[in-house]
Order: structure tokens, then C-alpha cells, then sequence
């Protein structure tokens, strides 16, 4: 089985996003704030949806189920407060819901978090607790910078935090640490805020000691790390400065690192610095890149031919493809295994 543990709800139907705007423009003028009853899509438009793109690209590239979460960049946690946030994440939230009862042998929900800039984090808790216990997600996405690139949010490490995490490892799921849109005109959102965010969370875990107090909490690093691989020497240089444990130690059991790397080489750097455990599938379409590399004549985001080439032999394949998705999201392995899967 082909697990891709990095899916967006992109395609959803216009209807969404016409919504999303009107409540948008409703923060200035609430008398023409929707109703989330305004909002009509029905069953036949998310399967047109899902089965004309995801699906679709799925069957074409041997992917067998995707972890499907809302639209990244449509979270933006920085646009109005936390009842704006709130109310937009139910909405995301019940869809990617939809879509895995419509199609349950292909997507399994993951949730989107209510958050809000300056808000306490523990405020997400009965979003996120209804999401597992009722639409039976296996994990949630964190977003570190509910700012939009202004990161005005203490770092992960921050008790604050704390809440979020207990319930995590109460339910046994982990985070994809995801930021959203950026309204920071310093940083392009997917080319350099996705990127800066992944490299960011990863040195926030380094410098705390957050899995000391949470030794089964579990952190995906998407977009295969950010910097992570690429600059492994710098990130081990600085733990030995600060005294920390070797890496391996220090975070390797709890932070996981997919396959949303765009280019051979990439992925190969990817499996030869970060050890095979740690590292998941993924593709993350139809996202961020969705063309055609004029160098291979296949599109950007088709990741498993890179696995396929990569340096790893047969068991090591299978771990990424299926294997460590199913230990890092428990829930995911039991709903599977109640499939006879």
C-alpha cells in the first residue's frame, strides 16, 4: 500500500471560496456576514471534485490513500479573530469529512485547528476533540505562525502550547507543522513562508527541550524538512553547542520528515541524511507546484517516481511508502487493520 501522508482538500468547489470571501468582507460590514447554512455543496459537486482531480492523479501514479486535511493556505488564521477562524475551520473541517465518507477506501480526514493570533491555543481544543471523536481524523496541522508570516506566536516549545500537545498524546496523533498564507510581503507563501516555517519548528524542537516533557508527542515536518537535510552538519554543529543530545536522541523519535520534494536530488539527499524511520510519503497535490518539469516530462508533484529511483532497497521503500505512516498516526493503522488491511 501507498500511503501519501500530505493531502489538501485544493479542488474543493467554488462554492467554498465564494463563502470564504463573503465572510472575509463581512468582518468590515457584518451585515452581510453568510450564515454557514448559505453554504450548499452538495455530495455530487465534492465527488466531481474529488474524482476528476485527486483521485483521478491517485489512480494515474499508484497511490492507494491520502491523509486529507483542508487547504493550507486557505486556513490564514491571521484574517479576522477567533470566531472567523472558528467558524471556517468547522466548515473545512466537515468537508474533508465528507470526502472520506464518500470515499473511504481512498482519504481519512485530517483537521485544520481554529486558531487566531494572540489567542490561547487551549481555545482549538473542542474543535480538535470533535474532529477525532466524531469524524475520526488520525491527525491534526499545527500551524506555528497563526500571523501570516509576521511570527508573533511564542515558539512551539512554549507552554503555551501545552493544551494542544496533552491531547495529542492523549489521542495519540501527531501534528504536520503547516503554516497558512502569508501576508508578509517579505515572503512569496509557498516558495519561501512553507520553507522558512519547516526549518523553523525544526530548530524550535532543537533548542527546547519539548520531548522531554512529551516523549510520544510526534511532529511531521512537511516539504521534506525545509533546510533540515540540507544543512543536517549546521543543525548537528548546533546541538553540540548547546549541549544537547546527538540528534538522533535529541529528536529524531518524535519529528518525521515527508517526501514533498520536488526533484531527484532532493529526495536524494533526503534518504541519505535523514535516516529511512523518519522519513513518510507524500506528494502534497494538487498543491503548491502543479506543472510539468520540461526536464523529465512529468508533472512536479509525481513523488513516487523519485522514490522509486532513490538509493533505498525494497524494505526500505516500504517503509516510506506504508510502514512508518501507519507507526507515526496509530489511528490510521487500526482503522486500516479494521479493513483487513
Amino acid at each position: 500500500m501507498i500511503i501519501d501522508i500530505h493531502g489538501h482538500y485544493t479542488t474543493a468547489p467554488k462554492a467554498l471560496e465564494t463563502w470564504r470571501n463573503r465572510q472575509i468582507a463581512g468582518i468590515k460590514n457584518p451585515s452581510g456576514m453568510p450564515k454557514v447554512s448559505e453554504l450548499q455543496i452538495s455530495d455530487d459537486e465534492l465527488r466531481e471534485s474529488i474524482e476528476s482531480n485527486q483521485l483521478k492523479l491517485m489512480r494515474e501514479r499508484g497511490l492507494d490513500l491520502t491523509i486529507f486535511s483542508p487547504r493550507a493556505s486557505f486556513m490564514a488564521h491571521h484574517i479576522g479573530d477567533f470566531e472567523i477562524s472558528s467558524t471556517w475551520a468547522v466548515i473545512c473541517n466537515e468537508l474533508c469529512y465528507r470526502v472520506s465518507q464518500l470515499f473511504p477506501d481512498n482519504f481519512v480526514p485530517a483537521a485544520m485547528l481554529p486558531q487566531s493570533p494572540g489567542v490561547d491555543p487551549a481555545t482549538c481544543i473542542p474543535e480538535l476533540v470533535k474532529c477525532v471523536e466524531q469524524y475520526g481524523n488520525v491527525a491534526i496541522n499545527l500551524n506555528p505562525d497563526p500571523s501570516g508570516g509576521h511570527w508573533t506566536s511564542p515558539p512551539l516549545s512554549d507552554r503555551s502550547w501545552y493544551p494542544i500537545y496533552e491531547k495529542m498524546v492523549e489521542y495519540d496523533i501527531p501534528a504536520m507543522i503547516h503554516v497558512s498564507t502569508s501576508c508578509n510581503a517579505c515572503f512569496h507563501t509557498t516558495g519561501s513562508h512553507y520553507l522558512n516555517a519547516d526549518t523553523t519548528a525544526f530548530m524550535q524542537c532543537l533548542t527546547s527541550d519539548l520531548f522531554r516533557d512529551f516523549p510520544t508527542l510526534r511532529f511531521v515536518i512537511p516539504h521534506g524538512g525545509g533546510a533540515v537535510p540540507y544543512h543536517w552538519g549546521r543543525f548537528r554543529g548546533l546541538a553540540q553547542e548547546l549541549k544537547k543530545p546527538l540528534l538522533k536522541d535529541h529528536l529524531l523519535n518524535n519529528v518525521f520528515f515527508d517526501t514533498c520534494v520536488y526533484h531527484q536530488p532532493g529526495i536524494d539527499l533526503l534518504t541519505k541524511v535523514i535516516p529511512v524511520d523518519n522519513i513518510l510519503f507524500a506528494s502534497e497535490m494538487i498543491g503548491a507546484v502543479r506543472g510539468i518539469d520540461p526536464e523529465t516530462g512529468h508533472y512536479f508533484d509525481d513523488t513516487k517516481r523519485y522514490v522509486e529511483a532513490a538509493h533505498v532497497d525494497a524494505d526500505e521503500r516500504r517503509k516510506i511508502y506504508e510502514g512508518n505512516a501507519r507507526r507515526v498516526y496509530p489511528r490510521l493503522d487500526t482503522l486500516l487493520k479494521t479493513k483487513g488491511l
